[in-house]
């Protein structure tokens, strides 16, 4: 499912904690009206702290402050840090674990989404844990614009949702203001939002399968968990075989899930001899989901794995518009500098421990493939 393209809107790409955080941070304190917070991930810390404090000051000059919280995701948010929430803030959690279904616990609301007065947003794969201050590397994007408003649109239905539980009066969302024009000072930007949930309504991936089969230039990928679709792999190889330069910006061993980047090595080889570039990110964990394919980007939260594609909730930010693809090439430039290109031949050496972590983790991944 998805927004309308919409004009007129300013996207900034915001790479990096250093940058993102200080600036959400900053628009949180110059609220007026509204704040509205979606996320899947958020554990007691540091970070959370910070934002309990600056939600609960805004809250304490009249602002309307909804926190929305997967019911999994914010299990490491302790009880002191919930009863500070109660000093104003309206907080829901989506599909608390229960006794029901094992396909409506697996079921995850794994969006990121910050909304201000219904005028601004941000989105990404960031999360309220510690990790993202030093440890994980995230890329952000700040929005303005008419498509602010389908964002607060989304934010509400969730809240509102039958699956959402929580203290937080459903009627809330009701009547919030947004600024749906065109502002000044904006470089009219083309977008639209794009959202999936579970394998019903996967229009994230479709939208990136036709933007492969129809790119010319480029596609490039980056996503931390890479358990791709063989409809994805078959795209990405055909890509490459026509001329197109693809490549994947993948994690290396600093990885908080090793099983999946095994899972997803499997793959490896076909698309080594088609052509596609592999490099593998050296710095740090790369948690960052992002793609561009010529002049079009799609970043937020959406991995290409299978447990994002059949399971959760997500959604991403597109953007149609030569300069901000120009920004996140540049981006991604620099990311390849720092990783490891994977060598066709080097590759097709791997010792048979390495393939047999590839067998045993692709399998596990088939399996909760076909769980749905």
């Amino acid at each position: 499912m998805h927004g309308n393209w919409r004009d007129g809107n300013d996207f900034e790409l915001l790479p990096e904690a250093s940058r993102f955080l200080p600036a959400m941070f900053d628009a949180i304190e110059q609220a007026r009206t509204s704040i509205l917070i979606e996320l899947y991930l958020m554990e007691s810390g540091r970070l959370a702290a910070a934002l309990i404090d600056a939600l609960t000051r805004a809250a304490g000059r009249g602002v309307t402050v909804l926190l929305l919280l997967d019911g999994y995701g914010a299990m490491g948010l302790s009880r002191h840090d919930r009863e500070r929430l109660q000093a104003g803030v309206a907080l829901r959690f989506f599909n608390p674990l229960g006794l029901h279904s094992l396909a409506r616990n697996l079921t995850r609301d794994h969006r990121k989404l910050v909304v201000i007065d219904g005028r601004l947003a941000f989105t990404g794969g960031f999360g309220v844990v510690d990790e993202f201050l030093d440890a994980w590397y995230e890329v952000a994007v700040r929005i303005q614009g008419p498509v602010v408003a389908d964002w607060v649109h989304l934010f509400c239905r969730l809240w509102d949702s039958p699956l959402t539980r929580g203290d937080g009066a459903v009627d809330l969302v009701r009547g919030l203001s947004t600024a749906t024009r065109v502002e000044n000072g904006h470089r009219g930007m083309r977008g639209r939002v794009v959202w999936g949930r579970g394998y019903r309504y996967q229009t994230i991936r479709h939208s990136l399968h036709g933007r492969i089969a129809a790119s010319r230039q480029r596609a490039w990928i980056c996503t931390p968990y890479f358990a791709p679709t063989l409809g994805l792999c078959l795209r990405l190889a055909r890509a490459a075989r026509r001329g197109v330069d693809v490549r994947l910006l993948l994690p290396g061993k600093r990885h908080d899930h090793p099983g999946v980047r095994y899972a997803g090595q499997r793959f490896y080889g076909r698309l080594l001899k088609a052509g596609v570039h592999i490099h593998e990110f050296q710095p740090t964990f790369i948690h960052a989901k992002f793609s561009l394919v010529d002049d079009w980007v799609s970043l937020g939260s959406c991995n290409f794995d299978h447990w994002s594609l059949h399971w959760n909730l997500e959604a991403n930010q597109e953007v149609d518009d030569r300069r901000f693809a120009e920004e996140v090439a540049m981006l991604f430039e620099r990311h390849f500098a720092v990783s490891h290109e994977i060598e066709p031949q080097a590759w097709a050496k791997r010792p048979l421990l390495q393939r047999f972590r590839e067998w045993l983790f692709g399998t596990l991944d088939g399996v909760l493939t076909r769980l749905k």
